[in-house]
């Protein structure tokens, strides 16, 4: 199981925030690039970024940094935050960008998801983020009023390959996974799932791989100090 560790971005700096609230962004850490430095160091092989700027508002002014990452850390990096047109994949491509995520758009526009498919394959995601089941959207303060399950099917059914999930009421709370829900999500699809929200210890990982999860995203339990990176990537194993 691959682990990535995560860098939020906002104004150019690491950032944290509980539950996807704006009003609770704090910063935990100042160097975007001596951070991914140090999950290198660490033996991660990607890294899960998302541009907050541009989730929020589209503007890429984080672009510079993004790139930067990329081209110097030797991590593959996997990219989310207002992935919302074929100009911003292209964007993120030509930052040298592993791999786009595409939340709230695959709701209201399956049709750009199976283009972005047929053009990069596996190296589209789709992000799915979900409260009590229900897919939320714009920033998670939109219900989409779709199941989890259900949005999922359909996006494997138009060729998506790989699924984050996010139980939001998980997020940043450091209390662990939502294993049940990822469980039925693997009942469900065949796509390779990613993990999102609520990994805090070392234990949790190694439930996540027995699972047979294909990743795991490790954020705020990361600047918390409650899990160790680098133990953490020897427990998932071989991070190809």
């Amino acid at each position: 199981m691959i682990v990535l560790p995560a860098i939020d971005l906002q104004d150019g700096k690491v950032v944290r925030l509980y539950k996807g609230d704006f009003d609770t962004v704090h910063p935990v850490a100042e160097d975007p690039q001596r951070t991914a430095a140090a999950f290198a160091d660490a033996g991660a092989r990607y890294l899960h970024m998302v541009d907050l700027d541009g989730a929020r508002s589209g503007e890429r002014k984080n672009g510079a940094i993004v790139r930067a990452v990329a081209e110097r850390s030797g991590l593959r990096v996997e990219l989310g935050g207002g992935m919302r047109s074929m100009a911003d994949l292209e964007a993120a491509d030509a930052m040298g960008v592993s791999r786009m995520v595409i939340g709230s758009a695959a709701v209201r526009d399956p049709a750009f998801v199976r283009a972005a498919v047929e053009r990069y394959g596996a190296r589209i995601a789709v992000g799915i983020d979900a409260l009590d089941g229900i897919v939320k959207t714009a920033g998670w303060v939109e219900s989409s009023g779709l199941d989890y399950l259900e949005f999922a099917r359909s996006m494997e059914d138009i060729g998506v390959k790989v699924i984050i999930f996010t139980d939001i009421a998980t997020d940043g709370m450091l209390t662990g996974p939502s294993f049940d829900r990822l469980a039925a999500l693997q009942k469900a699809v065949s796509c390779d799932l990613v993990a999102s929200g609520g990994v805090t210890e070392l234990d949790d990982i190694k439930r996540l791989r027995d699972m047979g999860l294909y990743g795991a995203i490790i954020g705020k339990a990361y600047y918390a100090g409650t899990i160790d990176l680098a133990a953490a990537v020897a427990a998932a194993g071989a991070q190809t």
